[in-house]
C-alpha cells in the first residue's frame, strides 16, 4: 500500500480526553444493565476504550457485537448493509448503547439501531467516535459525538482503508 498518513488530525492524548468527555455524557443517560452493542470492526477500539471510560464514571454495561458491512475495502459505502455477525446477547426490556466508529452515510448506524430495536431493546442510543459531515440528509443523528471530523478519508483509532491503519493510536487523514 503507497498510501501514506497526510496529516494527523487528532492525537492520541486528544482521542482519549474526547473518549472521556463523551462518556462524562453519556453515564447519567444509561445503567449498569445496558447493553453496549459494538459494530464491528472498526467500532471496536472506541468501543474498548468507552467501555472503560464509563467503568471509571461508575457505568458497568455488558458487552455484545454486530458485525455489518457496507463497505467492503473501498472507499466508497456500496449503499447496502450485509450483516456477518449478528447480537449474542439479549436485549429485551433493556437500554442498548449502539457504538460505532465513524458517521458517513449514516447507513450502518441507521441499520444497527433498527435491527437493535427489533431483538426487542427498551431504547436504543448511539455513539459515535467521528461524525463527517455529509452533502444529503442521513437516515438518523446520533445521540453522542465524541469528534466532529473534517470531510476527509479518516485512518487510524479503528478506520482504515483496506484493513490497513487501524491501529494506529491517533486519528489521521489520507491525502
Amino acid at each position: 500500500m503507497a498510501e501514506t498518513i497526510g496529516t494527523v488530525l487528532l492525537t492520541e492524548a486528544e482521542v482519549a480526553a474526547r473518549v472521556e468527555a463523551l462518556a462524562q455524557a453519556v453515564a447519567p443517560r444509561i445503567d449498569d444493565e445496558t447493553v453496549a452493542v459494538c459494530l464491528l470492526t472498526g467500532g471496536l477500539w472506541f468501543c474498548s476504550d468507552l467501555m472503560r471510560a464509563l467503568a471509571r464514571a461508575g457505568r458497568h454495561v455488558r458487552f455484545d457485537a454486530m458485525w455489518l458491512a457496507s463497505y467492503k475495502d473501498e472507499r466508497v459505502s456500496t449503499g447496502r448493509c450485509e450483516v456477518r455477525a449478528d447480537l449474542q446477547r439479549p436485549l429485551v426490556g433493556r437500554k442498548a448503547l449502539v457504538v460505532d466508529d465513524v458517521f458517513d452515510t449514516g447507513l450502518s448506524l441507521s441499520e444497527a439501531h433498527r435491527l437493535v430495536k427489533d431483538a426487542g431493546a427498551a431504547e436504543v442510543l448511539t455513539a459515535v467516535f467521528a461524525r463527517k459531515p455529509w452533502p444529503q440528509p442521513r437516515a438518523m443523528t446520533p445521540d453522542f459525538v465524541a469528534w466532529e471530523a473534517p470531510a476527509r478519508f479518516l485512518v487510524g483509532y479503528g478506520m482504515d482503508h483496506g484493513g490497513a491503519f487501524r491501529g494506529l493510536p491517533y486519528v489521521g487523514a489520507l491525502d
